[in-house]
């Protein structure tokens, strides 16, 4: 009983100090022929959008330009924090730390 409370509380660590980690890991993805840019950390938290001012009339180029941006910074992100997750050891250890 006590070895499965320790596991949990192992596991809780484990996902703290990978929440850290990503914290750190930060993509910037552009959309609009690189007239937007979104700038996101690991744990999806938008750190910075720059609007290039050519963009601010036309709500429409705008509107796509955000959403490519976003789109890309995303994909991009995804690989980042798979990778850094099996740097880590991944979800993998932690349910082999519950001995499932």
């Amino acid at each position: 009983m006590f070895s499965k409370i320790k596991a949990i509380k192992d596991i809780r660590d484990q996902a703290k100090n990978m929440q850290s980690a990503l914290e750190e890991v930060v993509c910037t993805g552009t959309g609009a022929r690189e007239k937007v840019s979104i700038s996101m950390n690991g744990n999806q938290r938008i750190l910075s959008i720059d609007i290039d001012d050519s963009l601010l009339t036309d709500k429409a180029a705008l509107s796509k330009g955000l959403i490519e941006a976003f789109g890309n910074v995303t994909k991009d992100l995804q690989k980042e924090m798979a990778g850094k997750m099996k740097e880590m050891g991944g979800l993998q250890d932690m349910i082999r730390t519950l001995g499932m």
